[in-house]
C-alpha cells in the first residue's frame, strides 16, 4: 500500500520517516518530495509498505501524531484518476493577447477590463457598461 504522509517537518529525512513507519511493518520504501530547486523538503512524503493490513494500521495509529512539533497527516495515497493533469488546475481564463478581458476568453491588444463582452480584447477596444 502506498501511503501519504504531509506536514512533514522540514528537517525529517527518508530514513527517519522509514523508521517511524517500521514500528508498523515492513516499509518498502520511502520518499520525502523536495523542491527541484533548492532542495529543500516540500513537507510531505510517501511511504510504501508491503502488507495492507500493517500499512492501514500504520495510518490509524500515525494519522494526527506529532513529530518534531507538526502533527502530520497520514492517509492512503490514492492513483490519479484516468485524464487528470499535473498542471496548475482549470484556468478560468482562455488568455491570450495583451490587455484582454481577464474574466473572460479574450484576449487581444488593448481590451478593456470592463468588457461586458465574453470575447473580450480586441484593438483598442473599449466598451462602457
Amino acid at each position: 500500500m502506498n501511503i501519504y504522509v504531509g506536514n512533514l517537518p522540514f528537517n525529517l529525512g527518508e530514513e527517519d520517516l522509514k523508521e517511524i513507519f517500521e514500528e508498523y511493518g515492513e516499509v518498502t520504501t520511502t520518499k520525502i518530495v523536495s523542491d527541484k530547486f533548492s532542495g529543500r523538503s516540500k513537507g510531505f512524503g510517501f511511504v510504501e509498505m508491503s502488507n495492507d493490513a500493517e500499512a492501514t494500521n500504520a495510518i490509524k495509529e500515525l494519522n494526527n501524531a506529532e513529530i518534531s512539533g507538526r502533527n502530520i497527516k497520514v492517509n492512503e495515497s490514492l492513483p490519479k484518476p484516468a485524464g487528470e493533469s499535473r498542471g496548475g488546475g482549470e484556468r478560468r481564463s482562455g488568455g491570450g493577447g495583451y490587455g484582454g478581458d481577464r474574466r473572460s476568453s479574450g484576449g487581444g491588444y488593448g481590451g478593456d477590463r470592463r468588457s461586458s463582452s465574453s470575447n473580450g480584447g480586441g484593438y483598442n477596444r473599449r466598451e462602457r457598461y
